[in-house]
């Protein structure tokens, strides 16, 4: 399947400056995908993406992937805060937490999906090189949530999908934090609750809010092997 992209352009985007080697995953969290796209085209706004996902499977083009779209903010993965500069940023729509969070509709997976092939061809990517927001922005980001298919995309090779593991009480409380610090996430010391609990909205949403609970411990260590073993 091929989704015909329509060109909406922003005028919100600026030279990249270097070479793509990540995806960041959004929702829109906005009550409508024409609200979400007025606000990603308006210079006063200075936000933008590359792509916009809607519902019922419509992809527009923003800004061109040569170009810095806007769209990842202050946030760092691996130890970089220039995320902009790196990433191909693609918003889906979906009112999310604040507007009545709800799973995403299969015209749309599929839509993003298709849209993904195209950029890891384009740009010679591999699944690891795919986070959502909230893993480069856990203190202030809940995006794509926890309801977002993670395990479509890695069934198609463009991403690291979930958990689906046993829990494991044996794994050290402190090695299960190192791992999640060495997959990406910023783990300030004593103040590891937001990477955690993205982690768990990214790789085991059944743990959500429990903590280093034995199946996020699990899930960590298996996940920094996913990310150790990627290309």
């Amino acid at each position: 399947m091929t989704v015909p992209i329509e060109e909406a352009p922003s005028p919100n985007f600026d030279a990249r400056g270097r070479g793509v080697d990540m995806v960041v995953l959004h929702y829109t969290g906005m009550q409508t995908g024409a609200a979400a796209l007025d606000r990603l085209r308006d210079p006063a706004a200075k936000v933008s993406a590359h792509y916009l996902v809607e519902e019922d499977g419509r992809v527009f083009r923003l800004v061109a992937e040569e170009s810095r779209a806007w769209h990842a903010g202050v946030g760092s993965w691996r130890g970089e805060t220039n995320l902009n500069a790196r990433s191909v940023g693609i918003e889906i729509v979906n009112p999310g937490h604040e507007w009545g969070y709800r799973p995403f509709s299969e015209e749309q997976t599929k839509a993003v999906i298709d849209l993904l092939a195209g950029i890891f061809k384009r740009h010679a990517l591999a699944p690891a090189c795919v986070v959502g927001h909230s893993d480069v922005a856990p203190h202030r980001k809940e995006d794509p949530g926890e309801l977002f298919p993670w395990d479509r995309l890695a069934d198609e090779g463009l991403a690291i999908g979930t958990y689906r593991g046993a829990p494991d009480p044996s794994v050290d409380y402190f090695d299960a934090l190192k791992a999640i610090a060495d997959i990406g996430y910023d783990v300030p010391e004593r103040a590891h609750a937001a990477a955690v609990l993205a982690f768990q909205r990214r790789f085991c949403p059944a743990a959500l809010g429990q903590g280093l609970s034995p199946l996020t411990k699990a899930a960590a260590i298996w996940a920094a092997r996913q990310f150790e073993q990627a290309p």
